[in-house]
C-alpha cells in the first residue's frame, strides 16, 4: 500500500521506519527544511520507562497554583485568552486523583517499556548513529523523606516490568563518577539499569536518510493544509504545494495535528505544554555526566551527548508561543554548575524552547477515527522520544490488520 505520513518529528520518522519495514510505499510530508526540528530538536533524551509518571497528579493542581508567584516551581502556570487552553485544563485537572494518576502511570509505563524493546529491535536492523548510553538513569533525590516515598511509587512502575533499584549517597558516584564530588547533596537515588539516553534529533535525522536509501521519500517545507473527503475516506491531502494521495494516512503532527484533525470532525484533546533545554559544549571539561539522569527536587533532567550535555526542565501551561528569556534558564543552569561544574561550558550554551503535544492523561492518541484511511500517532507528550517507537509499531501493526502487542486500553482516539 501506499503511505502516507505527516509529520517528521521523531514520531512521524519512526511511523515510516515501521511502515517501510512491512513492505509499504512511504512517503513523509513536513513543514521544516530537516527532521526533528520542532518538538524532537531540543528534548531531553532520555529513554525513559521508569519515569513515565502521569503529570496529571493530585500534586499538580498546588504546583500550577504556586507558579502565579513563584518562578522555581517544575510545573508552570500562565493563563491565556485561549478558550481550548481552558477546555484543555480542565480535563487535565480532572486526571489530578490518586486513582487517575495511578492509571494513567501503568499505561504510560506499560507503552514505554513496549517501545524500549521495539527500539533495540529497530537498532539491530538499522545502523543508526545517536550519540546513545545504555548504561541507565539515575534519578535522584536529596532527602530521605523523598528517597523513601520515591521507592514506594515505583511499584506501579515495577509492575509493568521496569527494573529499578535503591541506592545510597556512596552507590551514586559508583554509578557515575562526575557525581562522587556533590554526593553528599543527596540523601539517594533510584536507578533504572534498562533505561538510556541519546540524541533524539541525530536519531530521527540519520533514521530519515537512512529511510531514503531503502525508497522513503521525504517532502520537506511542505505544510498541510487540510484534506479531500468524500464518504468515510480521504480521498487527497492538500498541501501547500499540491495534493498527495495514499491508500492510508497517518497523523503525526504534534501539537498541530488538533487543528487539522478539526477540519475532518475529530476533537483531539492535545495541547501545548512548554518545556526549555540547554545544549552546551563539553568543550575540554574533565568531568561531564557518565550517564543521564534527573534532579528529581528541581526536575531537572541531564544526558551526556558524545561532546556535548543537555539538560531540561520545566513544563509551562502557557499556550503556543515558543519565546523564552535568559530568566527561565536560571533555576537549569543554577543546577547543572552545581552538580557539574567542570561539566561542560556552560556560558556557551545554546538556548531552545519547544512545545509539547500533551493529551490530559498524558497517553498518546491511537488508532482510527471516522475515516477508514486515516490513522491517529499523535500526543506522545514529553515522552515522545520514549513512546515513539513502540507506538509506531502499534500504529503499523493496526494499519496491517495485526493486533497489536499490548493493551491499548486508554490510548484510542475513541477513549479520548
Amino acid at each position: 500500500m501506499k503511505a502516507l505520513v505527516l509529520g517528521a518529528g521523531i514520531v512521524g520518522v519512526t511511523t515510516a521506519y515501521e511502515l517501510n519495514r512491512d513492505g509499504h510505499e512511504v512517503t513523509v510530508i513536513d513543514r521544516e527544511e530537516l527532521p526533528a526540528s520542532f518538538t524532537s530538536y531540543g528534548n531531553a533524551g532520555l529513554f525513559a520507562p521508569a519515569h513515565a509518571y502521569a503529570w496529571s497528579s493530585p500534586a499538580a493542581p498546588g504546583i500550577l497554583l504556586r507558579s502565579l508567584w513563584r518562578n522555581d516551581q517544575a510545573l508552570r502556570f500562565r493563563p491565556t485568552l485561549d478558550p481550548k487552553f481552558w477546555s484543555w485544563m480542565w480535563k487535565f485537572w480532572r486526571q489530578c486523583t490518586a486513582e487517575r494518576a495511578a492509571l494513567n502511570t501503568q499505561r504510560k509505563a506499560r507503552l514505554c517499556a513496549y517501545s524500549l524493546g521495539v527500539f533495540h529491535d529497530t537498532l539491530a536492523r538499522a545502523p543508526i548513529a545517536y550519540d546513545g548510553r545504555k548504561d541507565g538513569l539515575l534519578y535522584l533525590y536529596r532527602s530521605q523523606k523523598a528517597l523513601d516515598g520515591a521507592a514506594a511509587k515505583a511499584d506501579t512502575l515495577r509492575k509493568e516490568g521496569c527494573v529499578i533499584d535503591v541506592l545510597d549517597r556512596d552507590a551514586i558516584a559508583g554509578k557515575d563518577a562526575a557525581l562522587a564530588e556533590v554526593k553528599g547533596k543527596f540523601a539517594g537515588a533510584l536507578y533504572a539499569p534498562n533505561d538510556e539516553s541519546g540524541d533524539c534529533r541525530l536519531f530521527a535525522r540519520n533514521m530519515a536518510k537512512w529511510l531514503m536509501t531503502r525508497g522513503v521519500t521525504f517532502k520537506f517545507g511542505t505544510q498541510v493544509t487540510g484534506f479531500d473527503a468524500d464518504g468515510e475516506r480521504i480521498t487527497a491531502v492538500v498541501t501547500d504545494k499540491g495534493k498527495e494521495t495514499a491508500d492510508v494516512i497517518v497523523l503525526s503532527l504534534g501539537i498541530y495535528s488538533p487543528h487539522l484533525a478539526r477540519q475532518l470532525g475529530a476533537h483531539l484533546p492535545i495541547y501545548p505544554v512548554k518545556g526549555y533545554s540547554i545544549t552546551a559544549p563539553v568543550a575540554g571539561r574533565n568531568n561531564p555526566p557518565g550517564i543521564g539522569g534527573i534532579d528529581e527536587e528541581n526536575l531537572v533532567a541531564y544526558a551526556p551527548y558524545g561532546d556535548r550535555v543537555r539538560a531540561t526542565a520545566t513544563a509551562e501551561f502557557s499556550g503556543y508561543a515558543r519565546n523564552h528569556s535568559p530568566e527561565d534558564f536560571r533555576t537549569m543552569l543554577h543546577v547543572m554548575r552545581e552538580l557539574f561544574p567542570h561539566g561542560a561550558d556552560w556560558q556557551a550554551s545554546e538556548y531552545w524552547a519547544g512545545l509539547r503535544p500533551m493529551t490530559p492523561e498524558g497517553t498518546p492518541i491511537l488508532g482510527q477515527g471516522r475515516y477508514k484511511n486515516l490513522w491517529f500517532n499523535t500526543g506522545q507528550g514529553h515522552m515522545g522520544w520514549t513512546m515513539s517507537h513502540g507506538a509506531a509499531r502499534i500504529t503499523a501493526d493496526l494499519i496491517s490488520g495485526k493486533k497489536p502487542e499490548i493493551s491499548l486500553e486508554g490510548m484510542t482516539y475513541a477513549a479520548s
